[in-house]
């Protein structure tokens, strides 16, 4: 591996506890990767092939956006267990139903504010034509942050005090970023980077994670949009066409050793390392993600076969059968306005795939009751229980 200088140590105080803060260097990185180490060359052309595979089953769905905005919100869960929160897939199901969970409320809003964070940061790239930069980065940790546990943590605007990560002051933590007045001229290159289109695609998202994190540039909710960075470029480069690779899961199973490259690229400079740890992750969660929706194409097909078999009772509730296949959790309330179908005639379908084992109902309530596609909502929650 060559021998690389990532930046330097900036020393520091604060209330007499001396420290030193990392500066890493801009991207990309001096002397340039070496893809002949580690197999590279050979990992990244299975992470492409992975990617394409991935993209092209998304038109193969019926209804792409049926699974895109559930998988959305797996990765909301995964994201935000990361750090910590405890919800589960059902709970932020439950809370956009507006139905109450059993778990804190304020877990649930933070996995909600990400798929809204997910949402506006596509939206704008999309619809607005927005270029992926600071801005939108700040936009879309305003909506992060939005509500009662991140109010006090400045959402929308970069630090302007000293943070670091892990133990109880800079003097013992495991990583230090840079000062508030290094941030400047830091994020000025890092924006430049995103632009730069002599990097591929994918090496720009796996360099660019970790200069973000490195850069650590908001009081908090760094590690979450950070992930969705990656996400988000590779949409904006044109690798995907909807927002559907998340490594999150990967991260997640695999958090020792995603710590243990961060700190092997800012110490030793093995961007080698990091960058076949990375591919590794894309091309293991393509196909995964692949996987699922196969698994799901089959489910829904089997279930249609089922539904067909009832007869006279087949096309009521094969209609309500189509809400619950794109919502995954509703209530008797929310089917109607879908639907030509009066709530009795509902509720009987209802009641129909529930003797199917189809439905099962989530709240154990008597009154505002919701139900949810049991066997859909185990595969796309499979990986996603609480650590």
């Amino acid at each position: 591996m060559p021998i690389r200088t990532t930046g330097h140590h900036q020393p520091g105080s604060l209330a007499g506890s001396r420290y030193k803060a990392f500066v890493p260097d801009p991207l990309p990185p001096q002397p340039p990767v070496d893809f002949a180490q580690a197999d590279l060359v050979a990992r990244k052309e299975r992470a492409d092939q992975a990617l394409g595979r991935l993209d092209g089953i998304t038109l193969m769905l019926p209804d792409p956006q049926l699974f895109l905005h559930q998988y959305v919100r797996k990765e909301a869960l995964l994201s935000s267990q990361i750090e910590g929160t405890q919800s589960s897939l059902s709970d932020l199901l439950l809370h956009e139903l507006d139905a109450a969970p059993g778990v804190p409320l304020d877990d649930v809003e933070e996995v909600s504010n990400y798929v809204a964070a997910m949402d506006h940061g596509l939206r704008r790239l999309r619809d607005d034509d927005f270029p992926l930069s600071l801005r939108l980065l700040c936009e879309m940790h305003a909506l992060l942050l939005q509500g009662s546990r991140g109010a006090n943590r400045q959402p929308g605007r970069f630090r302007s005090g000293q943070v670091w990560v892990g133990g109880a002051s800079p003097a013992v933590a495991t990583f230090v970023p840079p000062p508030p007045e290094a941030l400047d001229t830091l994020l000025a290159a890092f924006e430049h980077f995103l632009h730069d289109t002599s990097v591929p695609p994918l090496v720009k998202a796996a360099l660019a994670h970790v200069q973000f994190e490195t850069i650590h540039p908001f009081s908090d909710g760094n590690g979450r949009l950070g992930r969705l960075l990656i996400a988000l470029i590779l949409c904006n480069e044109g690798v995907l066409r909807e927002p559907s690779l998340y490594l999150s899961l990967y991260f997640k199973q695999r958090r020792a050793e995603f710590y243990e490259r961060l700190d092997s690229v800012r110490v030793r400079g093995d961007w080698e390392g990091w960058l076949g740890y990375f591919l590794d992750g894309v091309a293991e969660t393509a196909n995964q993600a692949v996987d699922t929706a196969q698994r799901l194409l089959n489910l829904l097909a089997r279930d249609r076969a089922r539904i067909a078999t009832l007869g006279a009772r087949a096309g009521n509730v094969g209609l309500v059968f189509d809400e619950f296949a794109r919502r995954v959790a509703l209530s008797v309330p929310q089917v109607a306005p879908r639907i030509a179908l009066t709530p009795p005639t509902i509720r009987a379908a209802v009641r129909t795939l529930q003797e199917l084992d189809i439905v099962n109902e989530l709240t154990g309530q008597q009154r505002h009751r919701v139900f949810a596609y049991r066997e859909y909502l185990d595969i796309l929650g499979e990986g996603a229980q609480p650590l």
